[in-house]
C-alpha cells in the first residue's frame, strides 16, 4: 500500500520545496532550458535519454468488446497482485459525447449504471511486471458526467470527481456533481455509489490525508471553494462526515488580482462548517463564501505531501491569470498557513497549471492546460523549473493525470484529446539533479 521510505523521503522533499516559494518571490525560480527530442510520431517530445509506450489509447478494443472511451483525465497508480500496476483513470465525457464506450442510453446488458443516459466514468488498467504491457483493461466505473480528477486514498481506492456540465442556467446538471470511489482490487465495474456526504457541486480533486483520513477538495469554478471533508470513519467515507470551507484570513478572494500577495508569503486559514451540502439548488459555494470562506479561481489540482500538506493549483488565478500554486499547511485541528507557492507570470516557466504530482526523488510535477503548446514541468527545491515533455500532437491538448508507478521508475500521464496514456521512462535521478 504504502512505502514508508517513500514517506520519509517525501517529507524532506517538502521541507526542501517550502524554501521554493521564497526563492520564487525573490526572482530566484529559473526556468532551465531543456532541448526537447521531437517524436517522429507527432504524440510526445521527450528530454534526450527519455522514452515514452503508449499504454492506451482511445477508440482501441477492450476485452469485453467495448472500445477505450475518451477524454483522458485523471489518474492514479496502485501496487497489483505479484509485482504489477493499476492503473485507474477518468474519462471527462458528458452526456451527450460521441468519445464514449457506447451510445447514450445503450449501454451494455448487465453494466451497473449511476444514470443511464451519462456516458463518463472511469477505466482500469492492468499493467505486467514491465509496467508498461496491459493485461486487462475495462469499464471501472459507468454512467456519471465529466469525471474530471479525483484522487487516490491511502487505502488503495481511487476517488473520483463529477465536474458535470452545467445547464442553460448556470447549474450542474440534476443528479450529478458527486465523488465515486473504486478500489484498486476490483476487476469489473463497481456499483456507482455516491458519496455524498462529500458535497455537490463541480468537483475537480481530491487528495487524502495520511494520518487522519482528511480529505481535501477543489472546485473547478470561477467563484469556487476549498474544501474539506473529516470522515466520521477514517478510511470509511461511504459512513459519512462533516463538510468543511477554507477561510483566509482577510481575503475574500484568493484571485490575487492586485498582486499583493506575494509568492513566498503565508496567510492564517480556519476553516467553516457547511450544511444542506447536497444543494439541489447547486449554491454550496455561495452559501459557503456568505459564510466567510474565500473563494479560489478554477482550483483544480491537489497533491498530498507526505507530512500531509497539500498543494492547489488555481488554473486561471493571479495578476495576469495565467495560474497558481498554493502550498496548504495545518497548524491544529481548525487552524493552518496558506502559502502562495508560485504564481504563473511567465509562460515560458509555467502556463495555467492544472493536475499535480509530487516526483519521488523531490521535486512538484505540474499539468499545463494553456491554450497553446502545452508541457509538462518539474518544479524542483532549487528553484529551477524543467520542462519534461511536450504534447506534440497537433490536437496541443492539455496533460492530465500524472502519476508515478509504486516503485518510482515510471512516470505515467495523459493526453487528453484525443486519448492517450504514456508510460515515460529515463534517468530520471539525473534528470531532477542535473
Amino acid at each position: 500500500m504504502i512505502d514508508r521510505r517513500a514517506l520519509l523521503h517525501g517529507g524532506a522533499t517538502v521541507i526542501a520545496l517550502a524554501g521554493l516559494s521564497k526563492a520564487y518571490a525573490a526572482g530566484r525560480v529559473k526556468q532551465r532550458p531543456i532541448e526537447l527530442v521531437p517524436d517522429s510520431n507527432g504524440l510526445l517530445d521527450l528530454p534526450s535519454g527519455f522514452s515514452y509506450t503508449l499504454v492506451s489509447a482511445a477508440g482501441r478494443p477492450m476485452a469485453n468488446g467495448l472500445s477505450v472511451p475518451g477524454k483522458f483525465d485523471g489518474m492514479a497508480a496502485f501496487s497489483g497482485e505479484t509485482g504489477r500496476t493499476v492503473l485507474i483513470r477518468n474519462h471527462e465525457l458528458h452526456p451527450k459525447s460521441n468519445e464514449g464506450a457506447w451510445v447514450r442510453g445503450n449501454a451494455p446488458a448487465g453494466l451497473p449504471l449511476f444514470n443511464p443516459n451519462a456516458v463518463g466514468g472511469t477505466t482500469t488498467i492492468i499493467l505486467g511486471r514491465d509496467g508498461v504491457t496491459v493485461e486487462q483493461e475495462f469499464i471501472s466505473l459507468a454512467g456519471t458526467d465529466c469525471n474530471c480528477c479525483g484522487g487516490p486514498t491511502p487505502w488503495g481506492s481511487w476517488l473520483s470527481c463529477e465536474e458535470p456540465k452545467r445547464t442553460a442556467t448556470n447549474k450542474i446538471a440534476d443528479g450529478h456533481g458527486w465523488v465515486f470511489e473504486i478500489p484498486s482490487t476490483v476487476r469489473s465495474a463497481v456499483a456507482p455509489v455516491p458519496l455524498k456526504a462529500m458535497g455537490r457541486f463541480n468537483h475537480e480533486a481530491a487528495a487524502v490525508a495520511r494520518d487522519t483520513g482528511i480529505v481535501y477538495l477543489s472546485e473547478d469554478r470561477d467563484d469556487g471553494l476549498f474544501y474539506r471533508f473529516i470522515p466520521t470513519q477514517p478510511g470509511n467515507l461511504a459512513a459519512g462526515g462533516r463538510l468543511q470551507a477554507c477561510v483566509v484570513d482577510g481575503l475574500k478572494s484568493t484571485a490575487n488580482r492586485n498582486g499583493n500577495w506575494t509568492a513566498g508569503s503565508g496567510k492564517s486559514v480556519r476553516w467553516v462548517d457547511l450544511s444542506d451540502v447536497e444543494s439541489p439548488a447547486d449554491d454550496l459555494r455561495w452559501r459557503g463564501a456568505e459564510a466567510g470562506a474565500s473563494t479560489f479561481v478554477r482550483g483544480e489540482g491537489l497533491a498530498m505531501a507526505a507530512d500531509n500538506s497539500v498543494f492547489l493549483s488555481c488554473t486561471s488565478g493571479g495578476k495576469n491569470q495565467q495560474g497558481q500554486i498554493f502550498h496548504y499547511h495545518p497548524t491544529g485541528i481548525d487552524r493552518g498557513q496558506l502559502t502562495l507557492f508560485i504564481e504563473a507570470g511567465d509562460r515560458n516557466v509555467i502556463d495555467f497549471p492544472d493536475n499535480l504530482t509530487i516526483a519521488p526523488w523531490g521535486g512538484l510535477v505540474v499539468c499545463e492546460d494553456g491554450s497553446a503548446d502545452n508541457f509538462l514541468r518539474l518544479v524542483n527545491p532549487d528553484g529551477v523549473v524543467k520542462t519534461l515533455a511536450r504534447c506534440a500532437h497537433s490536437n496541443r491538448s492539455e496533460f492530465a493525470g500524472a502519476c508515478f508507478s509504486p516503485d518510482g521508475k515510471i512516470l505515467y500521464v495523459n493526453i487528453q484529446d484525443p486519448g492517450h496514456t504514456f508510460a515515460i521512462q529515463g534517468p530520471w535521478a539525473a534528470f531532477a539533479t542535473d
